[in-house]
């Protein structure tokens, strides 16, 4: 899966609001700058995924792009939003996962925890443990 997220945004003032088509809760303004703006949506964007990763919720499929803004997630947050769906798709919890790769739960809550700066190598035996083959692919921009 790619996780790629549009956005759209709306002026208001010195102010831009930022929402997710796809992840209605993602809500967020930012000053103009374009800088800030992605910031802030990355941001948002996180903090939402989080929650639902957290409550064991879906995550949604990012729409098509349509020349709007994205929030484009690095390969180490993109293999652990893998990881939480696939821990969906299976019915794993973390204590679950945690005996089959011979770690503590904190460790899975840590694979999943997109502020944490978990080894990709770990969240990537994570996902084989689940049938799951991580592939990265680099692409000229």
């Amino acid at each position: 899966m790619k996780f790629t997220y549009p956005f759209e945004t709306e002026e208001d003032g010195e102010f831009v609001c930022i929402s997710f088509p796809d992840v209605p809760e993602a809500l967020t303004s930012s000053r103009r700058s374009e800088e800030n703006m992605y910031y802030q949506a990355h941001d948002c964007l996180v903090t939402a995924l989080r929650s639902r990763i957290i409550d064991r919720e879906e995550l949604p499929k990012p729409s098509p792009v349509l020349n709007r803004p994205v929030v484009v997630f690095d390969a180490l947050e993109s293999a652990k939003l893998a990881l939480a769906q696939a821990m969906l798709d299976e019915g794993v919890s973390n204590v679950a996962l945690a005996k089959r790769l011979g770690v503590t739960e904190a460790v899975v809550r840590r694979l999943l925890d997109l502020d944490h700066q978990s080894h990709i190598g770990r969240v990537e035996k994570a996902l084989a443990e689940l049938g799951r083959k991580l592939e990265i692919r680099v692409k000229a921009a």
